[in-house]
C-alpha cells in the first residue's frame, strides 16, 4: 500500500514499472561493464601519449652496494622505470655499486646516460669501460653544478655522506630559489626515515618552514616516486627570486638545450 501510494497506480502497475527498470538495469550493467573497458583503453592511449615532465633525471646514489639486496633491488627498479618512461640519466660517472647498476640498467634500456666525475675520482670509481658517456670536471662543486644544469629532476637512492650532501644541496638550492626542480627521496625500506624525522622536527623547532618542508618529495617505490615528482608543485616562498641568482657563475640554466637529450 506504501509502494501504490508513493506511485499513484495499482499492485500490477507497480509490478510491470519494477520489472521495465530491473530490464534497464540489466542494459545498463551490461554497457557499463564495455564502456569501462573502453575508458581504460582510453586511458592507456592518454598515458602513452601525454607530454613527459622529464626528460633527464639525476640521480644520486653509493659507489657501494650496501648490506642488503634490496638496496641494489631499488636501483635497478628505478633504473627500469626511467627505461620504461624512456627518460635519460645523469649521475656521478662512476661504474661501481648502485651507481653502477642504474647506469647499466638504464643504458642497456636503450636510454642515454651521462655521467659527470672529477678527474682524481676516475682511477677509484671506473673499472674498466665508462657506461654511456662521460664528463670530466674539475672538483665536486663542477660535479654539482654540471648535475643540476643537465637534469629536468633529482632522485636520491640510499646512499652514504656524498649521496646526503649532494641531495641536501638540491634541496637548498630550490629553498633558496636557484631551481624550482623536483627533488625526490627513494626511501626504501625506511632507509631514509631518520633523516625525513630529522625534517619534521626541524620544522616544529622553527629551523624549517612547514612549506619548504614540501620540497622533499618521498616514495618507498620508483614508481609511485615518479608519479608524485610529476605532480609536485612548490609551495615554498624562494629566499630569492631565480633571476637575482648569478646564474651564469653556477652553471644552471632553466631549460637544457633539447639537442642535447638522447633516447
Amino acid at each position: 500500500m506504501v509502494v501504490e501510494a508513493h506511485l499513484g497506480g495499482n499492485i500490477p502497475d507497480t509490478r510491470k514499472i519494477i520489472q521495465e527498470r530491473v530490464k534497464t538495469l540489466g542494459f545498463v550493467l551490461l554497457f557499463s561493464e564495455q564502456f569501462e573497458g573502453v575508458c581504460d583503453g582510453f586511458v592507456g592511449v592518454m598515458e602513452r601519449n601525454r607530454v613527459k615532465r622529464f626528460k633527464r633525471i639525476c640521480v644520486f646514489c653509493g659507489s657501494s652496494s650496501g648490506n642488503r639486496t634490496v638496496f641494489s633491488d631499488a636501483a635497478l627498479d628505478l633504473g627500469n622505470e626511467l627505461v620504461k618512461r624512456k627518460i635519460n640519466l645523469v649521475y656521478g660517472g662512476g661504474s661501481a655499486g648502485l651507481m653502477g647498476l642504474i647506469a647499466k640498467t638504464v643504458f642497456d634500456g636503450g636510454c642515454h646516460v651521462l655521467g659527470v666525475i672529477p678527474t682524481a675520482l676516475m682511477p677509484l670509481e671506473i673499472c674498466g669501460k665508462p657506461v654511456g658517456d662521460v664528463k670530466k670536471v674539475a672538483d665536486m662543486h663542477e660535479r654539482k653544478a654540471e648535475m643540476a644544469r643537465q637534469s629536468d629532476a633529482f632522485i636520491a637512492l640510499p646512499g652514504g655522506y656524498g649521496t646526503m650532501e649532494e641531495l641536501l644541496e638540491m634541496i637548498t638550492w630550490s629553498q633558496l630559489g636557484i631551481h624550482d626542480k623536483p627533488v625526490g627521496l627513494l626511501n626504501v625500506d625506511g632507509y631514509y626515515n631518520s633523516l625525513l624525522a630529522l625534517f619534521d622536527n626541524s620544522v616544529v623547532e622553527g629551523f624549517i618552514k612547514p612549506a619548504a618542508r614540501h620540497i622533499v618529495v618521498s616514495a618507498p617505490t620508483a614508481q609511485e616516486l615518479i608519479l608524485k615528482m610529476e605532480e609536485y608543485i612548490p609551495l615554498h616562498e624562494q629566499v630569492a627570486p631565480r633571476q637575482s641568482w648569478e646564474v651564469e657563475r653556477l652553471e644552471y640554466t632553466a631549460n637544457v638545450d633539447s639537442s642535447d637529450n638522447q633516447t
